[in-house]
């Protein structure tokens, strides 16, 4: 107790000493005031326009390790996004099918679009949603990432290195569009679209992406006559033929539809393509009209 009231004391009378000599010139004898404000926690939210070597299914800071284009890569962040409204609530990362996982697939789709000059899936390009991990959600993360990749061929999503940036891939001369194609076929099925040159012999060519409407999966893949005839409009639209009911003499359709996850996830991007199966065709029916996509 002494050895408290002497310390105290001491302490008392070395501050009435400084008190009383006053505080030298330019000092404002206000200790606390000089400290800097605390700087506020920020949250990590990765870059976009950056390369990976490999993909992410959700964005680990561990595994965050971005490249430059310009390197050798698998994978290009096209854009990151911010989610908000009722896809930002809820204490878990968005997922599968929810309403947060489909508002960051359509922001997803929208730029992508936009970077690559087209829809995304009218080309050998894959698209992932990243979204944070949910330790980094529960810190406030509310950020969304649009991976891109080139893959291999429409059935085949294979991704391999590649060095340079996918923007504007489906735009101009566009190497990673899909054109003409002959189909093998396993008995009635389509085992695989092969990929030609237009001016080769083909019998099958890409027409568009139809936006399918938002409904079930189950009663999409019940509606196959509604998507043959959305596929149809679209061969007319691009050949510049009459959109009527002698389309099913002048082709036929095939159409590649998203897996039953990605459309719970908001994808709707349905692959169509005219088909023409009794004779060859030697050049691209883009507005070819009825003389080259006749009724037969």
């Amino acid at each position: 107790m002494r050895r408290w009231l002497a310390a105290f004391a001491g302490g008392g009378a070395l501050a009435l000493a400084l008190a009383g000599c006053g505080a030298p010139a330019g000092i404002d004898s206000d200790l606390i005031d000089d400290w800097p404000a605390p700087v506020a926690a920020q949250q990590f939210v990765p870059a976009a326009d950056v390369c990976h070597q490999s993909s992410q299914q959700v964005g680990f800071l561990t595994g965050y390790n971005p490249t430059a284009c310009t390197e050798a890569h698998r994978v290009e962040t096209m854009h990151v996004g911010t989610l908000t409204g009722p896809g930002a609530g809820g204490g878990t990362p968005p997922q599968p099918g929810s309403a947060g996982m489909r508002a960051a697939q359509t922001g997803c789709d929208t730029a992508v679009n936009k970077a690559v000059g087209a829809d995304w899936r009218s080309g050998r390009l894959g698209l992932t949603v990243v979204l944070p991990s949910p330790q980094a959600w529960s810190g406030g993360a509310r950020w969304y990432r649009c991976d891109v990749t080139e893959i291999a061929s429409i059935d085949d999503t294979a991704v391999d290195l590649r060095t340079g940036s996918l923007r504007g891939a489906l735009s101009g001369a566009a190497p990673l569009a899909y054109r003409c194609f002959n189909p093998k076929m396993v008995k009635d099925d389509i085992d695989e679209m092969v990929p030609v040159s237009c001016t080769a012999k083909h019998h099958a060519e890409f027409v568009g992406v139809w936006q399918a409407p938002d409904t079930s999966y189950a009663e999409f893949t019940r509606s196959t006559k509604r998507t043959h005839r959305a596929c149809q409009t679209m061969i007319a639209k691009y050949a510049k033929v009459p959109d009527n009911s002698q389309l099913d003499f002048r082709a036929g359709t095939i159409y590649y539809q998203p897996y039953e996850e990605e459309w719970r996830n908001g994808n709707r991007g349905v692959q169509c393509f005219l088909w023409i199966s009794d004779r060859n065709l030697t050049r691209s029916m883009k507005n070819a009209g009825t003389k080259g996509l006749p009724v037969t």
